[in-house]
Formats: structure tokens, C-alpha cells, sequence
């Protein structure tokens, strides 16, 4: 795909791949998914420089982007017209997700919450997390169950899992670093069928995979040119077994395909 400034998100739906930048001028960049040439752009009237979550819903057949500079999020209809509407969240969002009853999940940094809306933005829940979860990036709520992964940063640099009240259940990482035990700056998450998860570890430059008792972890190599510049953001599209990494630092979105689930190597 183009390379270009900072992939805040990216994701894709049935053919279509859409990435946003930092700096987006107000648009989402449409790629072809076999052929990876870009092919248009969606306009998306007010949608700031600093988008840092992008996700589409096959149920509503839209996109949803987060717009950390006015706090709030946009839906996209993927239609004709890709009629537009927002609507107001916590302070700085940032991921974002969609959960098994195809409503979003929004991470607010500032205000270390997880919100989760219908597709027209009515709230359905309003998940305080505890203070020991700073800067909070990115959840997705694991299947048939009340609970979410949540990566964070401040003063600890872990993955954990929490319930539905917000409180922690277990964790990976802690003070942050490059060892094996240790994150620096987890960004991006995505579970697989057996519910491994991959993490972006940004800081490090480098994806781990973490067994869903989050106390197993390998990493996944990837082979590209120059290594991985930063990799923030993730979309796994299961039912065409393909992984799309973005760099927040690099401005690539790299593809790996035929990925039978998060294995501990990949070329």
C-alpha cells in the first residue's frame, strides 16, 4: 500500500481495506484488498489530524474512525453516499473496537474509560478503569463473556484483562522494557480463534503473541524491510486469514497473509 504519514487505523470489510493517517486532512484512504492500489477517498467533514482508531462492522456495514482532537466519534456509512455522523465521548479517544453484539467499544485515554455505544451512539456502558491502568490505548472484549483486554501505558506497560466493573483481573508486563516479560508502549491488540493475543509492543518494534492466561508469550517475527518502524495499530481478518499491521512511525501498513492464527514465527 501508499506509504504516507502515520497509520492511525486500519481495517477492512468484504474487499475494501481503509487506512487513516495522522494528519488526515478529513479522509479515509480506500484500498483495493487483492490488489492493494488505492482507489479513493472518504471524506469525513470535522475529523481532526490525530485519528488513532479506525474499525468497520460488517453487521452495520459502516466505519467508525476516533477523533482524539474534538473527542468524538464519526460513523461511516459504507453506501453510495458514505453519509456521515458523530457523536460525543470521553476526553481523547483513542481504540476502538466492535464486540460480539456488534456494538463499539471506545478507550478514553484522559479519562480511562471504556464506553461502549449502539451503531447510532446511544451509551450502553460506562466502564471506569482503576488508576493503576494509565493512558489506556486499545480493548477488545474477549467472546461470550463480560470481560476486555486493555493495553496501557503510564506508569506500568501491560496487557490485562478486566471485568465488566473495570477492576483487574491479571496482567503481562509491568515496568516498562525489552525483555521478553516486558512491554514498552502496547498499542494495538487482536485476538485469534483460540484466543491468543497479539500485541503491537510500539516502543520495541515488535508484535508478541500472549496465551489467552496472558502468562505465555512469544513473538511473532515478521520480515520486512528496514523492520517494523513503530507498529500501533491491528486488524486481523479472520475469515480471509490476514493480518494488517500499521505504523504509527514508518506510515506503511504491511500485510501478511495465509496466517493460520498467531503463530510464534511468521515470514
Amino acid at each position: 500500500m501508499a506509504k504516507g504519514n502515520g497509520v492511525g487505523g486500519v481495517t477492512s470489510l468484504g474487499d475494501a481495506v481503509f487506512v487513516v493517517r495522522f494528519i488526515s486532512q478529513q479522509k479515509i484512504e480506500v484500498y483495493d484488498g487483492k490488489t492493494f492500489v488505492l482507489q479513493r477517498h472518504i471524506t469525513v467533514p470535522g475529523l481532526g489530524d490525530f485519528p488513532f482508531g479506525l474499525v468497520a462492522c460488517p453487521n452495520n456495514n459502516c466505519l467508525y474512525a476516533s477523533d482524539s482532537d474534538n473527542d468524538r466519534i464519526h460513523r461511516v456509512e459504507l453506501t453510495v453516499c458514505n453519509a456521515v455522523m458523530k457523536w460525543c465521548v470521553a476526553r481523547y479517544p483513542i481504540g476502538l473496537s466492535v464486540n460480539g453484539e456488534n456494538n463499539m467499544i471506545v478507550v478514553s485515554k484522559v479519562e480511562r474509560k471504556l464506553q461502549i455505544f449502539t451503531t447510532h451512539g446511544t451509551l450502553l456502558q460506562d466502564i471506569q478503569l482503576p488508576a493503576d491502568i494509565g493512558d489506556p490505548w486499545h480493548a477488545v472484549q474477549l467472546p461470550k463473556t463480560s470481560q476486555f483486554l486493555v493495553s496501557h501505558t503510564g506508569s506500568l506497560h501491560r496487557v490485562c484483562l478486566v471485568g465488566v466493573d473495570g477492576a483487574v483481573v491479571r496482567g503481562y508486563g509491568g515496568q516498562a522494557g525489552s525483555e521478553l516479560t516486558q512491554l514498552n508502549a502496547p498499542r494495538g491488540l487482536a485476538v485469534d480463534r483460540k484466543g491468543r493475543v497479539l500485541v503491537s509492543d510500539m516502543d520495541n518494534k515488535r508484535l508478541l503473541v500472549i496465551d489467552k492466561s496472558l502468562s505465555i508469550v512469544h513473538e511473532m517475527y515478521v520480515t520486512v524491510d528496514d523492520g517494523l518502524k513503530g507498529p500501533t495499530s491491528l486488524w486481523y481478518d479472520q475469515s480471509r486469514r490476514r493480518l494488517y499491521i500499521g505504523e504509527g512511525f514508518g506510515g506503511r501498513v504491511i500485510v501478511i497473509d495465509n496466517l493460520e492464527d498467531f503463530r510464534t514465527e511468521h515470514s
